[in-house]
C-alpha cells in the first residue's frame, strides 16, 4: 500500500487524449490490477475499450483515479464509503481533494519558513 506521504509526489498529467492502462498507473501510482478492481467497484470510472478489449483512459478518468486514490489511501475510506462518496457528491470529492493538497503544500512551506528562522 502507498503511504500518505507520497500521494502529493504525482506527476503531471500530459496533453494527450487517450492513455494507456500503464501509462495511468504511472501517472496515478497505482498497479494496473488495482485500476481494473476499481473498474468494476466504482460504476463511473469507465475507459474506452478497443481492439482486444484493451482500455484507454481519458483524462477525465485520471483525475477521477487521482480522487477514488486520495479517498482510498489519504482519507481512509474503505471502497464501499468512497463509492458512496463519489455517488453522493462527486463535486465536493475533487474540492476536498485539492483542499487537502493545498493544505498539506502550505504546511510544508511553513515548516520551511520555521526552520529558516
Amino acid at each position: 500500500m502507498l503511504e500518505p506521504k507520497n500521494n502529493d509526489e504525482l506527476p503531471p498529467i500530459p496533453p494527450k487524449r487517450y492513455f494507456t492502462i500503464g501509462e495511468v498507473g504511472e501517472l496515478c501510482t497505482v498497479k494496473p490490477h488495482v485500476l481494473r478492481y476499481w473498474e468494476a467497484e466504482f460504476p463511473q470510472l469507465k475507459p474506452v475499450k478497443r481492439r482486444g478489449n484493451r482500455r484507454y483512459y481519458q483524462r477525465q478518468d485520471v483525475i477521477l483515479i487521482r480522487q477514488i486514490k486520495s479517498l482510498l489511501y489519504e482519507q481512509g475510506y474503505t471502497i464501499g464509503g468512497a463509492r458512496q462518496k463519489m455517488t453522493e457528491s462527486p463535486g465536493d470529492v475533487a474540492a476536498s481533494s485539492i483542499n487537502a493538497s493545498e493544505i498539506k503544500s502550505l504546511v510544508r512551506d511553513l515548516e520551511e519558513v520555521i526552520a529558516r528562522l
